[in-house]
């Protein structure tokens, strides 16, 4: 008789490589085989946001800026990032992957999960190479991915990330700890700088004395219930992953040098504010609180990329609201404190919506009726942003604004890919770019 194991292959998890950069490779076949870098705007005080194999394989590091990878590789070539083109191969890349398996969680623009059955764990290496055969056919060669099956999403995860490009392996727990040992902490999924070192206080320096900790120590270090869910993922136990409540809707973005003075800031944080506020009306929500943030300086991390060690926040409340005007009265009120106590020219800026609440879960002011004046004020208000979304839907969302459109370098305001964010189309500007239209960087 035949007992099934007790932690059985059920999770497969699929990660692009490179993506960005593998994207414009397949779509540009001249890239093909060179090294490419892709930036988020077309100004030479940015970084890489992606860089091929090639790249890689010359000693360009993720996030280098574009004098450093210059410096490595004097003819690397730099493109601009193009959001909507990505968006737009990544809902291909899903249909393709669905003729093979299921894809159960999109967790990325480049990253998903699959969840297995029995049968399609008999021979995991045909099935992995049945998924990039399909994607080789549909696609080009060249947009590869790696791929991990597991008995859980952590581990296929650790075990996509640490075999690429174009890699596969199948991680068994029997295998564990030895399997993983030589994997260093801060490349496993969820052990950020900060996590790395409690574990470290903790004397926990390797994935060796991290799968000996018990469950409860590892609730301890993380100083929540996520250490014990770490903990049974990593010993190939699923830990339920609760459904995530939306807390905020937010945009940041970079700002070239000749884009710091208070009003180019202004002007950016302007859109950014417009771009959060349609995306909360498209989810039919309301927020009581705008938070305005600023960054600058800047040091090297043990990752090479540039973090900010000046910060400048500033936190507005108002009634529960969802029009642009209450927003952009709330901003002007945020930018006027920054412009007396900023004292930095911010490389960044952000805007977030928070303090979320619907139409069902407001409490109204027992002394406030409709009738009232501001009461009337911010129901005409609504009325105006509901009529601009209308008229954005019809003919595309610069078809109209409240107030100046200011043309903010980089473009896809409101529209940037992040991690776990993959935009709407309607988040886009009114001419999508072309697939083989390759942003070449100027600078």
């Amino acid at each position: 008789m035949h007992t099934r194991p007790a932690n059985p292959i059920s999770r497969l998890y699929l990660d692009f490589d490179s993506f960005f950069a593998t994207a414009e490779q397949h779509f540009n076949p001249a890239l093909r085989g060179l090294p490419v870098g892709v930036v988020p705007l077309d100004s030479p005080n940015t970084g890489c946001i992606a860089i091929s194999r090639e790249a890689k394989s010359l000693g360009v590091k993720s996030m280098a800026s574009i004098a450093e990878a210059r410096r490595i590789v004097p003819d690397m070539i730099l493109v601009v990032a193009r959001h909507d083109v990505y968006v737009r191969l990544h809902n291909r890349i899903i249909d393709v992957i669905n003729t093979v398996v299921p894809v159960a969680h999109v967790r990325s623009i480049d990253e998903v999960v699959c969840h297995l059955l029995p049968s399609e764990v008999r021979d995991c290496r045909a099935l992995a190479d049945q998924i990039k055969k399909a994607l080789a056919a549909a696609f080009s060669p060249v947009l590869t991915c790696s791929i991990g099956m597991a008995p859980t999403e952590l581990l296929a995860k650790i075990g996509a990330e640490a075999h690429k490009p174009n890699g596969f392996v199948l991680i068994d727990v029997a295998d564990l700890p030895g399997r993983l040992a030589h994997i260093p902490l801060n490349d496993l999924p969820g052990i950020s700088v900060g996590m790395e070192a409690r574990l470290h206080a903790a004397g926990i320096d390797d994935f060796t004395s991290l799968w000996a900790i018990a469950p409860k120590q590892a609730r301890a270090i993380w100083r929540s219930v996520e250490g014990e869910r770490f903990w049974n993922e990593l010993h190939g136990q699923h830990a339920e992953r609760l459904p995530t409540q939306k807390r905020m809707f937010g945009h940041s973005r970079m700002l070239p040098a000749d884009w710091r003075s208070p009003e180019k800031v202004a002007m950016c944080a302007r859109q950014l504010t417009l771009g959060a506020a349609r995306r909360l009306r498209r989810a039919d929500l309301r927020a009581t609180k705008m938070s305005l943030g600023f960054k600058g300086g800047g040091y090297r991390s043990r990752t090479r990329s540039q973090k900010d060690n000046l910060r400048w926040t500033w936190e507005g409340s108002f009634l529960p609201a969802r029009d642009d005007h209450t927003f952009l009265t709330t901003l002007s009120d945020g930018l006027d404190k920054a412009r007396r106590d900023v004292r930095f020219a911010p490389r960044s800026v952000s805007v977030m919506l928070h303090g979320l609440t619907s139409d069902g879960q407001m409490t109204d002011d027992l002394f406030r009726t409709s009738s009232a004046p501001d009461q009337i004020v911010t129901a005409k208000w609504e009325a105006v942003s509901d009529l601009m979304d209308s008229l954005r839907q019809q003919h595309g969302p610069e078809a109209i604004t409240l107030g100046v459109q200011d043309a903010v370098p980089g473009g896809y305001l409101g529209a940037k890919i992040a991690f776990g964010r993959i935009p709407d189309q309607s988040d886009f500007g009114n001419d999508p770019v072309e697939d083989a239209d390759t942003h070449f960087c100027t600078v």
